[in-house]
């Protein structure tokens, strides 16, 4: 069923996909940067919902703010107002009378949202994926990186045009990277001491896999899978492995 929640007059969008019986886990899945929560049945985000409704958990996912159905503009969106998203959206499931464990599942920017929201509602969150993690967002902001892109990071540019796997075109504003800067991502993260699964390829040419190996530094319960050979959409040839991998993880 479609979903629509209020987020400082935005409105977020998005289905919740709900298993048999009368209560269930529940899986909420956060997309990447310039992605979407996916309405194509090949999406990956419509194969992991596939698998895991088939292990009878429910699941949730929405677009952030500036992306797919939501209300916002690309270019006023940074990672700041995806968490203020995700709190939203983990609020709701809260309120979902059937949802016994609830379970965050992200890739990439999602990944880095979904991390750090497991660490700031730490009591509520029982598992968690993370795919691809862009925990190295910080690193390159730092240094006047975006996804492979150069620039001033003395004199930030108002915008920065980026695009897609599809070659659509999206301009991040300069916010973005100012707040990129600053954000606290291990400490945030690492309060949550669930049990974690991290995924990655090494051939991942848009975010560093050092991020993710930091990860297993510094949280209490994770555990890091390397695909050799692998890319940053884990989609090369490891992606019905890896969706099986995070069906057992979950329904363990």
């Amino acid at each position: 069923m479609n979903v629509s929640l209020k987020r400082d007059g935005l409105t977020l969008r998005g289905d919740l996909l709900r298993a048999g019986g009368e209560q269930s886990d529940i899986a909420v899945i956060f997309h990447g940067l310039m992605s979407s929560r996916g309405n194509n049945p090949e999406h990956m985000f419509c194969k992991i919902a596939d698998a895991l409704l088939e292990k009878e958990l429910s699941v949730v996912k929405f677009d952030f703010n500036g992306h797919g159905e939501s209300d916002g503009c690309f270019s006023d969106m940074n990672v700041y107002n995806e968490i203020l998203d995700a709190a939203k959206i983990i609020d709701y499931v809260r309120s979902l009378d059937f949802v016994k464990n609830i379970y965050i599942v992200g890739h990439s920017q999602g990944a880095l949202v979904g991390g750090m929201i497991a660490g700031l509602y730490k009591e509520y969150i029982k598992k968690l994926v993370m795919l691809a993690p862009a925990a190295t967002i910080k690193d390159d902001a730092l240094a006047g990186s975006c996804f492979g892109i150069k620039y001033d990071a003395q004199n930030t540019p108002e915008q920065i045009t980026m695009r897609n796997e599809e070659k659509q075109e999206f301009s991040l504003g300069g916010l973005y990277f100012r707040l990129a800067r600053t954000l606290p991502i291990y400490e945030t993260t690492s309060m949550f001491e669930g049990d974690t699964l991290i995924i990655h390829g090494s051939e991942d040419e848009a975010v560093g896999i050092i991020g993710s190996k930091r990860y297993t530094e510094c949280m209490k319960n994770a555990s890091l899978e390397i695909i050799d050979g692998e890319n940053h959409g884990l989609c090369a040839f490891s992606l019905d492995k890896t969706i099986c991998k995070i069906a057992d993880f979950l329904a363990g």
